[in-house]
């Protein structure tokens, strides 16, 4: 007998999978019906076919205490939004995984937990939720996520150092020898903010500035500040260029004293998350999260530019860009999509945009890319991995399990590593050229950005479970020893 948590497929054959398998169900109830006589059968076919409904429920597959799901390990499942009294059954495949006759209770909620079983291969897992009265079906996802032992360390000089509350992501001047990270703390309106200037050999805080206050919303609610995210360099003006997320605008100030040059209009960028810099072209990008756009602008002048709209090459389907990776040698700008398995190159001389699938990928948020071999590396948050592909055929080189909740990836040239920050698993992944794991260490609670610096230093910041997590909100400077 096959095991039900062998190797599941794409989310599609996911769905037609449990679909596959509530035929059966439904068909294993007739013929038990047959078996008990006519009238039986009447009455068991009327109560399988009575009226239904949309689903309205919402179920939550956690590890047990926040932490990842692994084979061997239990699952958290937990629903709300159901009707009270209201039976529901999980099944993964024609096996059901919920307690035998569980109803929701009068507050429509319900939880157990479930032991995933010890040879549950990795992957997001179809879990088919069933109600009955009214009738109602939909597919979530349990996720088995690679367990990964810690190795390596003594390959590499390791230091931290504790920075400030809410630390994102980090920017390196090469001209200055100077480290810059933005922090932002809470959600909207966000009072708590800060740029950071950083000592790269002590990694210590000196100097730091707060953004200025962000008017109200349109519909009257406070502002908050301009919380800077993204952040990068540009060292032929001596500035930094910050995202301003949550006022969905971009912000310029200068790395000498940290003042501000420019604060862009509220809504110049939607959503923006990541930016970068070409300073022989003299343009910052900026991706626009949650859509396909890619905003463009003048480093000297100051003023938006026209930008890039990246479009799915999957029918109906809409890439959304994430991060970005420069390919200054090229003129290229490489981009990755959170809601399909695609990545995009952009020529930035012709304005060609191709897209390269990524087989596999799930949620992909990290790209870097070696402009020496043409490999591009994407880290993925739902299928927890480093995929690594020729850019220029497609091929994909490598797919390597590295941790749960892959968010981030840097490449070092003079290593030939890449690292992985892995958010949900709480570690830095080490990958070599031939696809092996290398090291595999903690980095603090909620490892969230990664960047490696022309003479092979890796620089990276983590989050915090909360103020007095004594992991959270560090800084860590990684090199690989000769």
């Amino acid at each position: 007998m096959i095991p039900h948590f062998t190797r599941p497929a794409g989310l599609h054959m996911a769905m037609r999978s449990g679909l596959r398998s509530g035929l059966r169900s439904a068909t294993l109830a007739l013929s038990l019906a047959a078996g008990l006589g006519c009238s039986t059968a009447m009455a068991e076919a009327q109560s399988a076919f009575s009226q239904p409904a949309p689903f309205s429920g919402m179920v939550r597959i956690d590890g047990v205490e926040g932490q990842p799901i692994y084979a061997g390990t239990s699952a958290r499942i937990m629903g709300q939004g159901f009707v009270a009294g209201q039976p529901v059954t999980l099944m993964r495949g024609t096996e059901v995984i919920s307690p035998a006759d569980m109803i929701a209770d009068s507050e429509g909620k319900f939880s157990f937990d479930y032991s995933v079983p010890q040879d549950a291969a990795l992957g997001q897992h179809p879990i088919v939720v069933t109600t009955e009265g009214p009738d109602s079906a939909e597919v979530v996802t349990l996720k088995v996520s690679p367990e990964l032992p810690l190795l390596g360390a003594d390959k590499f000089d390791i230091t931290s150092a504790a920075g400030v509350p809410g630390l994102y992501q980090l920017a390196y001047s090469v001209k200055n020898d100077v480290l810059f990270a933005t922090a932002a703390v809470g959600r909207p309106p966000v009072k708590e903010s800060q740029l950071i200037k950083l000592d790269p050999k002590t990694l210590e805080v000196q100097a730091r500035v707060s953004p200025a206050a962000a008017p109200a919303g349109p519909d009257g609610r406070e502002g908050g500040v301009f919380a800077v995210y993204g952040v990068a360099v540009d060292d032929a003006h001596g500035t930094v260029w910050v995202t301003n997320t949550r006022q969905s605008s971009v912000a310029v100030y200068r790395q000498d004293d940290l003042s501000l040059v420019k604060q862009f209009p509220v809504d110049s960028v939607s959503h923006p998350r990541d930016v970068v810099i070409d300073t022989a072209k003299g343009r910052a990008y900026v991706s626009a999260a949650r859509s396909g756009g890619i905003e463009v602008f003048d480093t000297d002048t100051l003023e938006q530019l026209p930008g890039y709209t990246v479009t799915s090459a999957q029918r109906g389907q809409e890439f959304t860009v994430m991060s970005l990776a420069f390919d200054a040698r090229n003129g290229a700008l490489y981009t990755v999509s959170m809601d399909t398995p695609e990545a995009a190159r952009i020529d930035l001389a012709s304005g060609e945009i191709s897209i390269i699938p990524v087989p596999g990928a799930s949620r992909a948020s990290g790209v870097a890319y070696d402009a020496a071999s043409g490999r591009l590396f994407v880290a993925s948050q739902g299928s927890d991995d480093l995929i690594v592909l020729d850019a220029a055929s497609g091929k994909v080189l490598e797919d390597v399990p590295v941790g749960a909740g892959s968010l981030n990836v840097a490449y070092d040239a003079k290593s030939d590593l890449a690292f992985v920050a892995n958010r949900a698993s709480d570690s830095l992944t080490v990958v070599d050229a031939k696809g092996e794991v290398v090291g595999n260490f903690d980095a603090g609670s909620y490892p969230n950005f990664v960047i490696a610096t022309p003479d092979g230093r890796i620089f990276a910041v983590n989050k915090s479970r909360g103020a007095e997590d004594p992991e959270g909100d560090r800084i860590w400077r990684i090199v690989p020893k000769s």
